[in-house]
């Protein structure tokens, strides 16, 4: 198998309350009401078009805060090794982050977001609108997640640099 270079560069950055790791929350349904703001490449406007009709979005973001890359993990909400692909954990081979948060208005490159669960600065990649006929899938089993050993919902610093 071959690898090839990929070039990906940010599109905006994300603004939230959350300075470091530690105390963030670790999903967006974690984070109800916690509002933040996308300050989105000014050449990316004319992409915004018709993005004020939908309630959500997906954010495509780069964990920039997180360590090394780890292939095992104690996720946040177990106390038991996994391996990293069955966890949301940040230090992932390419730190990519998936969040779908609440779109509460455009005011020209502004977007105001709710449900933050990222660090502020964070580099934005992409926007996808959010759509329940499409995104809303009825799982049978989650994993290990069907039984977690805790309910922490904010994050420690585990997975810092």
């Amino acid at each position: 198998m071959s690898r090839r270079e990929m070039n990906i560069r940010p599109i905006g950055v994300i603004h939230t309350p959350f300075t470091e790791p530690k105390g963030t929350p670790i999903q967006p349904s974690s984070a109800k009401g916690a509002e933040g703001w996308i300050e989105l490449e000014a050449e990316c406007l004319p992409a915004l078009r018709d993005l004020d009709g939908f309630d959500r979005v997906w954010l495509v973001y780069w964990f920039h805060c997180a360590g090394g890359v780890r292939l095992e993990v104690t996720p946040f909400l177990d106390d038991v090794t996994r391996g990293l692909f069955a966890t949301r954990a940040p230090c992932r081979p390419n730190p990519i982050g998936l969040s779908c948060v609440r779109l509460l208005g455009i005011e020209g490159n502004l977007l105001r977001i709710a449900d933050v669960d990222m660090l502020d600065g964070t580099p934005l990649l992409d926007i996808k609108p959010y759509a329940p006929r499409f995104d809303n899938y009825p799982a049978k089993r989650c994993g290990w997640l069907d039984h977690a050993k805790n309910d922490n919902r904010l994050a420690d610093d585990r997975f810092g640099e």
